[in-house]
């Protein structure tokens, strides 16, 4: 599968699961522009064959500006993942509208806006792939992360709203559904139960691992061989789907 002369842009493509999709859109053939908040980390993972553009997927300035500097030198995204998110955990009750409103805004906002502004350029070509990277918290519930779940089950349904609009264009939208899945945000839970529990890492790890049918974290690479198929001709037909990558969690 070769998306030789196809733009394609990831946010949250610093690091995880961000970084491994753009890794893998690069080697079918991509132009590839990488978006996040840290231009270290950014630059570390483009190297010199991608590009990047700083960006706060919050702010729809931010966005606009974003994507007018990726189309600057390789025209707008044919591609574009909605990577970009993070998740914290609370009990309900300690949950503060604040708090909350953050988790949508990040979660569910910002692929609002970047799907908004990359929407129109794709119609008018009669090609484009909208992908977001979502969640099994977008197809069922789990403790203490109410917000997270929230937005990304408002992410599932943004999807397949769209997908219906979008359908006779040439423009797929689809969600990829992850389970616990081996990224620094993953880690960062590992270690808070740890220090909240006083648990080892092994035992901080069961009941995450005890989630997924085949005991097992999900690796990033298995999520970037999903995106590279919903861009090919093969997966032309999928659209307005949230495709559970979760070995079998229900």
């Amino acid at each position: 599968m070769s998306l030789a002369g196809r733009h394609a842009l990831v946010t949250g493509g610093s690091s995880g699961a961000g970084a491994a999709i753009a890794r893998a859109l690069l080697g079918a053939g991509a132009r590839v522009t990488i978006a996040g908040r840290n231009a270290e980390a950014l630059a570390a993972v483009a190297g010199a064959e991608m590009r990047f553009a700083t960006c706060d997927v919050t702010r729809p300035a931010e966005i606009a500006a974003m994507f007018d500097a990726a189309a600057a030198e390789w025209g707008p995204p044919a591609v574009v993942v909605a990577n970009a998110g993070s998740a914290t955990s609370r009990p309900f009750l300690k949950t503060g509208a604040a708090d909350f409103t953050a988790m949508v805004e990040l979660n569910l906002g910002g692929v609002f806006s970047t799907w908004h502004a990359a929407l129109a350029p794709m119609v008018e070509a009669g090609w484009g792939r909208l992908i977001a990277i979502a969640s099994t918290a977008g197809l069922k519930g789990y403790p203490y992360v109410a917000g997270y779940c929230a937005a990304k089950h408002g992410v599932v349904g943004l999807t397949r709203a769209l997908a219906l609009e979008t359908a006779r264009t040439g423009v797929t939208v689809n969600a990829i559904c992850p389970g616990y899945m081996l990224t620094p945000m993953l880690e960062r839970s590992i270690e808070t139960i740890m220090q909240r529990t006083g648990r080892s890492r092994p035992e901080a790890e069961a009941p995450l691992l005890a989630a997924n049918p085949q005991g097992r974290f999900i690796e990033v690479d298995e999520v970037a061989a999903a995106v590279l198929w919903l861009c090919s001709e093969g997966a032309a037909s999928v659209t307005g789907q949230a495709i559970s990558i979760s070995g079998g969690e229900t």
